[in-house]
């Protein structure tokens, strides 16, 4: 038979074997924990950015903003203007005068090479076309940009085009295409069949 010393003996050892394992746990929810803030952390904040971005010594691009964080540390890296961004960018057909992008919010996931803008986005085109919507979702690898949201288009010749569903273009603008669509636009600059 087991004597009362015994028993005391096996549960005193069985609740520190209970005791050591929920520390543990503990430690490792504590620890988790840790990590995940640690890894939902900026790597780096740049505080009033000022980049320029250049190829074979040509600028192609200046961004501007009060406030950048780039998430590093995580399975999809990210680049994040929280407070806003403004964006000048070069393109091949007009070189000498920039378009621009301005932003409440964007957010660029580096390795997809997908770039998103929110809040009073206006894209202006190095020819003078401006594109004013609330979002806009830039896919590098396709080349293409694209929204759902209404747009709203002001050529520089005062012409406009609303569209209502959106719209989806080539990144240079050389082509787009609008959904249902109204405006007043110039009927010189549509392009007849046939030609």
């Amino acid at each position: 038979m087991n004597s009362p010393k015994k028993i005391a003996f096996r549960n005193i050892a069985l609740l520190i074997g209970f005791a050591i394992f929920f520390i543990s746990c503990e430690e490792a929810v504590a620890n988790r924990k840790d990590a995940e803030k640690k890894f939902n952390s900026p790597s780096q904040i740049i505080n009033n950015a000022n980049i320029v971005q250049r190829d074979s010594g040509m600028v192609k691009l200046r961004a501007t903003a009060p406030l950048i964080e780039k998430y590093e540390l995580i399975d999809s890296p990210y680049v994040v203007a929280r407070k806003g961004i403004n964006i000048e960018y070069f393109d091949k057909k007009n070189p000498k005068k920039p378009g621009k992008i301005t932003a409440k919010f964007a957010k660029m996931y580096e390795l997809k090479k997908f770039f998103e803008a929110r809040g009073n986005v206006k894209i202006v085109t190095s020819e003078g076309q401006m594109f004013a919507m609330q979002s806009i979702f830039w896919d590098q690898v396709k080349r293409e940009i694209y929204t759902a949201d209404t747009v709203y288009v002001t050529d520089k010749d005062g012409s406009t085009l609303v569209a209502s569903k959106g719209m989806r273009a080539k990144d240079d603008f050389s082509q787009y295409t609008f959904y249902n669509n109204s405006g007043d636009i110039n009927a010189k600059k549509i392009p007849e069949k046939g030609r």
